[in-house]
């Protein structure tokens, strides 16, 4: 759902950007105020998983495949703020370092996934939430959420392809919503295997785990949260990254079908160095994957780090 540059009109761009900047700047906002250290080291590590399962495209129908967003999975483990600012930084790197969306559409990109698709699908989930009682309600009401925002954000992403003249309404609106509802469901199962995961190794790291027992649980070292997400995304990138579907995803299919595919810049406004995922001078394609996606994670979950260290308020450096 990424869009690249070419697809979009000079009102669309801007005034994505606008709403883009704004909605990132209350986030930060917020965070200075109330976000906590302890969850600086996890949205690093939040951001590399998503960064690297957006990399791992799965078969979807009729030629078309999909990928993870995020989005909710982001905003349940950390909160809807973290999560916009976890997914911007994660669309910034793949526009910037990677190719990945077009600079010019980079505001679009961050207004779809990463503030409409968190702070709707957070909402969405929480509003599930209310009567889905327990533990086992809270994971019904992420998968919701996560299909949800998957939706959302290609509504989203369509009308702005509609205000810019690029492909009618009435013409996109079936074709990018029939495939995402789809890629939603694939959503929804992944967020809710991670969440699953994350409840059965460390249930204190969820707003709804267990209480902890005598001794404090909430109060165990996150190193070893690190350490296990760590393995996870290098078990993701070795051995489940080169199995991923080279097919189209659903915005690259519906571009090909309508005929508006060749609207993208045939010359990138800012050369990225590591385009397509690719490393130069690495002559084996799934080496040079592998490579990339390690890179990207490492520098995703860096900027991260600083970035929502640099935010957490002074005096709340020891809370939880």
């Amino acid at each position: 759902m990424h869009i690249p540059d070419g697809f979009l009109d000079t009102k669309t761009i801007a005034a994505a950007w606008a709403l883009s900047l704004l909605g990132v700047g209350r986030a930060l906002f917020a965070l200075r105020t109330r976000m906590s250290l302890r969850k600086v080291p996890l949205m690093g590590l939040a951001a590399a998983f998503i960064f690297v399962a957006q990399m791992i495209n799965f078969p979807v129908a009729g030629g078309t495949s999909g990928h993870l967003l995020g989005a909710v999975l982001a905003g349940v483990l950390l909160g809807p703020n973290e999560a916009v600012l976890v997914m911007s930084v994660v669309l910034v790197v793949q526009c910037f370092l990677f190719a990945d969306g077009g600079v010019l559409s980079l505001g679009a990109n961050i207004f779809n996934m990463g503030l409409v698709a968190a702070l709707a699908g957070y909402a969405m989930y929480r509003l599930m939430a209310v009567p889905l009682r327990g533990e086992r309600g809270r994971f019904v009401a992420a998968a919701f959420a996560a299909w949800f925002s998957t939706v959302l954000a290609a509504v989203c992403c369509t009308g702005e392809l509609a205000w810019s003249g690029t492909v009618p309404w009435s013409v996109a609106f079936p074709a990018m919503t029939g495939i995402h509802i789809l890629i939603g469901i694939g959503e929804a199962l992944i967020t809710t295997l991670v969440l699953a995961a994350v409840y059965a190794t460390r249930p204190d790291l969820l707003p709804f785990g267990r209480e902890p027992e005598a001794g404090g649980r909430k109060g165990r070292p996150i190193a070893g949260a690190l350490i296990y997400g760590s393995l996870v995304v290098v078990g993701l990138v070795l051995f489940v990254l080169p199995f991923a579907s080279r097919w189209p995803d659903g915005l690259e299919r519906v571009a090909a079908v309508f005929g508006f595919r060749s609207r993208s810049l045939a010359s990138p406004v800012i050369r990225s160095p590591l385009a397509d995922y690719r490393v130069p001078g690495i002559g084996s394609l799934s080496w040079a994957t592998a490579l990339a996606a390690f890179i990207g994670a490492a520098i995703v979950f860096g900027l991260s780090f600083l970035l929502a260290r640099t935010v957490v308020p002074k005096s709340k450096d020891h809370a939880r």
